[in-house]
This record gives C-alpha cells, structure tokens and sequence, in this order.
C-alpha cells in the first residue's frame, strides 16, 4: 500500500459531524455559488482533521512564521496543530496564507476536479484516491469543492477519522518487530566480528606454517649439498667420512620427517580455514536476511506481498520460544508453516502424515535429536521430498532459508 498521510481527528470532532443534519449542508457553508470554499469557510467541524491531513508539520510552520508568529520555530508540534485549526477559523491575512498553502500543497488535486462534478463523479475520485493510499490531496480537494454534498464530506470525514486509529494501530506493531528485527541484526553482526577475527588468526597462523616450512626446505636443501660434498674419493679421511656422511643423513631423514609431519598439519589447518570460510558466508548470509527484513519494516508503507512458496513448510525440531516468531514472520511471507518440536512434546509418529503435507522440510541441525533427523531423511527420499539442514536453530538461520538470501531457498 502506498504511504499513508499523517491523521489527526479528535474524537470530539467525530462526534460533531455525526450529529450533522443528512439533508442540508451547515449554515456557514455556502456549495451553490459555483467557487471553492476557502478553510475560514468551512465548519470548523472539519478543521482539525484538514489541518492535520492536508499539512505536514513543517508545512503548517512556515506559514505561522509567515503570519508573523517567531516562536513557531521552536514550539511542540501539538501547539503548532492547536495554533493552526484556531487559525483556520479566522478570516485574516494569516488564514489567507494558510489557505494558499494548502491550494499549492495540493494543486494537482485541486485541477482534477472539475467545479461542475456531481456528487457521483466525486464520491467515485474519493474510491479510488482512497483506495490506492492517496488521502491528504483528495480530502482538501472534496471539502473545499463547491459540489460537496454534507453526506459525501460526513462519509470522507468518518473514513479519515477510522483511518488515523488504523494507522496508529499499526506503527505500534511495525516498531515492536523493528524493534526485535534490530536486536537479532545486532547479535548476528557481533557473532560475525567475532568469526572475523577468528579467521585472521588462522590465515597468521597459516603464513607463518608456511615461512617455517620454507625454511625447513632451504635447511634441507643445504643438508643434501653438504652430504654430496662428503662424497667426494678421500682415501685418507674414509672413517670420518662415513662419520659426517650417517650424521647428515640422519640429520635429512629427521628433517623430512618433520617436513612431513608440517605438510599434514598445514593439511589439516588448510581444511579448518576451508570450514570456517564456509561458516563465515553462511553468517553472511544470514545477516543479509536479516538486513533485508530490518529496510522492509523500515518501509511498511511501501510494502509489496511476497512470492507464494512452492507449498507448505514443515520445520521440525529448534527451540519452542522462536515458534511464535517463526510463524510470525512466515506469515508475514504469505508461506504455509507446519511447526514440529522433533519429539520433545510432539510426537515423532505425527512426522509421516506432516511429510506428506509439506513441500519443503527444515530442521536445524544443533537443535534436533539423531533419531528425528534420521526420520525425516528417511520419510523425505521415501516420499520424494526435498529438505534443508539448517545451521542453528534461531531466527537467522530460519530468515535466510525462506527469504531466499544467497539462493538457500531457490534450493529447496
């Protein structure tokens, strides 16, 4: 839905404008002489709502600085609302500058209203403003039209008003889950410093295996030069010979003994730098789901629905406290999710029939017993089913498979 307008409507004024007569528009409002009302003459009713809709704070600033007011630019918003519906009811140069104001924050809406639609033409602009997220230009537009009956402004005027309680309703929600959202991205954006510093260490200690082991060649090397110039026919110094010669060897057979057994640790050093790598970009990419999601609650307002999975999810196993979060946010992605504890206190008997439900299975591997992972593996190839390991079971590992963060659930 596209963004919506800032709303302020008293309940006071809710009240006022269901008491309005149906059949005739207020006394103070004149709607046949074929000329846009101004806001001085409109009831003031309706100010309070044209005010806090049709003008952003900063807006409605300027023009009480214009009218001569200086302490607008420090002043709450609130008194700044309180001045600007008071305003609204005068008939001076300062209401004129608020008129004007809102005539230019809203011209487009204004000129697409011709002065001669009927009340139909205008309810059907009201539908389909309404209707795409576009409030703020349209309201002014209708309250100020000359053809504006009172039940088309007691219509615009009760949806705007159910409107504001909607819209606060859900900001109360969006910042919790931000809120949640940007705890998890901190904790993952900790965890993969961490790693970091983790992987330096064992690439130091890598170079440094591997200077060392430059070195043991170059001692080698030197030890076969001088074992070939022992070689050499000196009849006179054969016992000392023989002597130096089985020192050296003995030397250039510990040497290599040692060569070798660096050779197999820097192996098995190369492997755990490998799985750590390994390691690092799953982190990564799990903190890029979570980075995704964090910009998506950031812009609620322009939020598009997800893609529908491929079919239900079933994740078993993982710790129960996240369940109400995995589901949340599965929900949140229009995606199917069948919760399962692995046996804990779900039964293990109730896996073959979820299998068969399920398109997709997840099951974090650090948070599930033997004997359920072999289960499921048996039931997926069984049944022809695909199913993803996961690498913990907390909420990053779970963002990054159904969101799709470096092609994980492209692979489901």
């Amino acid at each position: 839905m596209p963004s919506l307008p800032r709303l302020i409507l008293p309940n006071a004024a809710a009240s006022r404008i269901a008491r309005l007569p149906k059949s005739e528009p207020p006394a103070t409002t004149s709607r046949n002489d074929g000329q846009r009302l101004r806001i001085w003459d409109i009831p003031a009713t309706f100010h309070c709502s044209i005010i806090g809709t049709c003008l952003t704070t900063g807006e409605l600033r300027q023009v009480l600085i214009k009218a001569g007011q200086d302490d607008a630019r420090s002043t709450s918003d609130h008194t700044l609302h309180g001045r600007g519906v008071r305003l609204a009811g005068q008939r001076d140069q300062a209401a004129k500058l608020l008129n004007k104001a809102l005539d230019k924050r809203h011209e487009t809406s204004v000129k697409r209203l011709s002065r001669q639609a009927g009340e139909e033409e205008l309810r059907a602009v009201w539908r389909e403003c309404f209707d795409r997220g576009d409030i703020a230009g349209p309201y002014w537009a209708l309250m100020s039209h000359p053809g504006s009956s009172p039940g088309l402004i007691r219509d615009i005027f009760g949806e705007v008003h159910m409107l504001s309680h909607l819209v606060g309703s859900a900001s109360r929600l969006d910042i919790a889950r931000l809120t949640r959202l940007e705890a998890d991205h901190e904790q993952e954006r900790a965890r993969g410093r961490r790693q970091e510093t983790r992987l330096k260490v064992a690439a130091d200690e890598r170079i440094a295996l591997q200077q060392r082991i430059r070195r043991l060649e170059e001692r080698v090397l030197q030890a076969d030069a001088a074992a070939t110039a022992f070689d050499r026919p000196v009849r006179s110094d054969r016992s000392g010979r023989s002597g130096r010669l089985e020192t050296e060897a003995l030397r250039s057979d510990t040497l290599a003994q040692r060569l070798s057994d660096s050779e197999v640790k820097c192996s098995a050093l190369q492997r755990e730098l490998e799985q750590l790598q390994d390691l690092s970009h799953a982190i990564l990419r799990e903190n890029e789901a979570l980075e995704i999601t964090v910009a998506s609650g950031l812009q609620t307002s322009a939020r598009q629905v997800p893609p529908q999975p491929a079919g239900p999810v079933l994740y078993v196993g993982g710790r129960r406290n996240l369940f109400d979060h995995l589901r949340a946010y599965a929900e949140s992605r229009s995606i199917d999710l069948i919760l399962h504890d692995g046996g804990l206190e779900d039964s293990t008997t109730l896996l073959p029939a979820l299998v068969g439900q399920a398109t997709t299975v997840l099951f974090p591997v650090d948070h599930i017993s033997h004997a359920a992972a072999g289960i499921l593996k048996r039931l997926c190839r069984a049944q022809g089913k695909s199913y993803l390991p996961l690498r913990s079971a907390g909420l990053a590992s779970f963002l990054a498979a159904v969101s799709g963060a470096g092609g994980a659930y492209g692979r489901l």
